[in-house]
């Protein structure tokens, strides 16, 4: 059975979307993403240095991605604008993802300042991913605006906690018509199984495999993860019961002996 994620006009095969921050050496880049089978990748806007090839991220990313600049280090939605706009000048595409944090402690993203960014960037033709705080009537207002996806966190970002936000992510994939991509904390491969398996379109992780003892294992780990995360989705799993019940009659089969 065909399975494919259609979002922003294109077909995509691969659910995991890669992040670009925080590797010892931008050289893994590409073995990372072939690892992953990737072909979105994020990349803040504020680490490419276009003067010099060699600190240049894109110089190291393959040409057949679809590159999803972010607005990583915006305040507010004039600054995100602003980003958007450079990336796009810069050659970058449409594909946008808005992170707009204010707050500097636990770097929660400002799901109102973002909801402003959505309505100019997709009047101008963007296709906007916006990352939020999983709250349903900022995510109906983000869709409202445009937004091609929802990118909710699972817990704050870089920590690898995991899917803290599970039931408010649930919600969201119930309520939501757009695809909801968890974004943020995923730390383990099982935890991005689940988020796939409670019906997530697919997932975003960075800190995760750029941490990782081996990067690249790692990459195909949580490519293989997501991908078993999503048949068991597609399956459709068992129902979950209070008591035991066993798979097989436990009566029936050994009978005492009849003596004449």
């Amino acid at each position: 059975m065909e399975d494919k994620l259609i979002i922003g006009g294109a077909e995509l095969d691969c659910r995991l979307f890669l992040g670009t921050g925080k590797f010892a050496d931008y050289v893994l880049l590409p073995q990372v993403i072939n690892a992953a089978k990737a072909q979105v990748v994020t990349v803040a806007l504020r680490r490419v240095d276009f003067g010099t090839p060699e600190e240049n991220m894109l110089e190291y990313l393959p040409k057949n991605i679809i590159l999803m600049p972010n607005t990583s280090g915006a305040r507010n939605a004039g600054e995100a604008i602003r980003i958007a706009h450079i990336a796009r000048e810069a050659g970058c595409g449409k594909w946008v993802k808005v992170e707009i944090v204010t707050d500097q402690k636990y770097l929660m993203p400002d799901n109102f300042e973002t909801i402003k960014t959505i309505e100019v960037l997709a009047k101008e033709g963007f296709v906007v991913f916006p990352y939020m705080t999983p709250d349903l009537m900022a995510a109906r207002r983000m869709a409202d605006a445009g937004a091609a996806a929802i990118m909710p966190l699972g817990s704050p970002i870089g920590t690898n906690r995991g899917l803290k936000t599970r039931e408010l992510v649930e919600i969201l994939i119930s309520e939501i018509s757009l695809p909801i991509i968890v974004d943020a904390g995923i730390g383990r491969p099982s935890e991005a199984a689940e988020a796939m398996e409670i019906g997530a379109a697919a997932v975003m992780v960075n800190t995760a495999i750029a941490t990782a003892q081996n990067p690249v294992l790692m990459a195909r780990a949580f490519g293989q993860a997501v991908e078993a995360g999503r048949n068991a989705y597609l399956a459709g799993t068992g129902a979950t019961k209070r008591f035991a019940e066993a798979s097989s009659p436990l009566t029936g089969f050994l009978r005492k002996e009849v003596v004449p």
